[in-house]
């Protein structure tokens, strides 16, 4: 064999290497993207059915009418619909019964949304808490704007709060327009 054709070989050889190294580079990246994919619906779900069960607390909320918050009892029992991805909140107010309400929220089955809003981050905080922050498009306020919500839901055995800002179009700053937070009752649900 000439000189010639041992480098070419060589030349192959080095070649392919780096190919099978960046094949392999690709294949990792793609593994790890498919299983933090798999872990996001899991990880939302497994989040939500912390929820199950009775809870007390309260609701804060803008009254755009005054611009000034507002505060009053609110207690929640969270229910999973059979073994589906969609949960029951039976909003239950002490104090203003006839606003009582049933929500129904669902985590899609990729665990990309909460209803219709696109998960933008899920992490564990330092306390252990999870905070999920999902994001849509909107209307509100009085005047009936375009607006996005922001919801940011704070997870745990024992502590529950979801938090709705709003951010006007053509505006940077967010308002808070309202804040539930509720404390699990003894005894009750899942934890």
């Amino acid at each position: 064999i000439s000189d010639n054709q041992q480098n070419n070989k060589l030349k192959i050889h080095l070649i392919m290497k780096k190919y099978k190294k960046g094949l392999t580079v690709l294949f990792i990246i793609f593994g790890l993207t498919i299983c933090h994919a798999r872990k996001l619906p899991q990880s939302a779900l497994y989040d939500f059915n912390l929820l199950l069960g009775r809870w007390k607390g309260s609701l804060t909320y803008l009254d755009y009418t005054s611009g000034k918050p507002y505060t009053m009892p609110a207690d929640i029992e969270v229910r999973q619909l059979d073994k589906t991805n969609k949960f029951i909140f039976y909003n239950i107010y002490p104090n203003e019964t006839s606003a009582n309400s049933i929500d129904t929220i669902s985590v899609s089955a990729d665990g990309k949304y909460i209803d219709k809003a696109l998960i933008k981050s899920r992490r564990k905080l330092k306390n252990g808490n999870v905070e999920i922050v999902a994001e849509e498009q909107g209307k509100d306020g009085n005047d009936n704007k375009n607006a996005t919500f922001r919801h940011t839901y704070l997870i745990s055995k024992t502590h529950y709060s979801k938090k709705k800002e709003v951010q006007f179009e053509g505006e940077t700053n967010w308002i808070k327009r309202h804040e539930y937070s509720y404390t699990k009752k003894r005894g009750s649900g899942h934890g």
